[in-house]
């Protein structure tokens, strides 16, 4: 494939559902928040898809609010987006067993192949901004696994790739 098919396949619109259009015109609980428990980023500016979740979580581990800020593509800000609204008033326990990247992608009304991986950075950032907030606590609830998940993996390659794409 040559560079000028490359950028006419580019220019194909993606089949985006209605909802992932209205969460990236509109997208619910956007911005930084002022004092969060715990901030959890993932993803790489130089890849162009990044989210910086902000969690509020009070004594009895509940997420009482969590926004979002994103720069990326319309996939990275509905997935985003979606995220906060799934999780927002949930325990951590009960976030980290049923939230997953298959979960955001149903619930945005799917997503082309392509973007699937927004579904699994959204997901990966939110894991490991609850990983962090037991870190900070100096506890490890034997619900969370010793080692990443795939999504927490998956977050973690993109940024490690991008650096890597970006010093080329």
């Amino acid at each position: 494939m040559d560079l000028q098919e490359l950028i006419n396949i580019s220019r194909i619109p993606l089949p985006y559902s209605q909802k992932v259009i209205d969460l990236f015109r509109n997208p619910k609980n956007q911005g930084k928040m002022k004092n969060p428990t715990v901030i959890a980023v993932a993803g790489n500016p130089a890849c162009g898809d990044m989210i910086t979740f902000y969690m509020k979580i009070n004594d009895q581990e509940v997420i009482e609010k969590i926004t979002f800020e994103s720069y990326g593509c319309a996939a990275n800000i509905a997935t985003a987006s979606i995220v906060t609204e799934m999780v927002n008033g949930l325990n951590l326990k009960d976030t980290w067993k049923e939230l997953s990247w298959k979960k955001v992608v149903e619930e945005v009304g799917g997503l082309p192949n392509v973007k699937s991986h927004c579904g699994i950075l959204a997901v990966g950032a939110v894991k490991r901004g609850i990983r962090k907030y037991y870190q900070q606590k100096g506890l490890v609830p034997n619900w969370i696994p010793r080692g990443l998940t795939s999504e927490e993996k998956q977050a973690l390659e993109e940024e490690e790739l991008a650096e890597k794409l970006s010093k080329k």
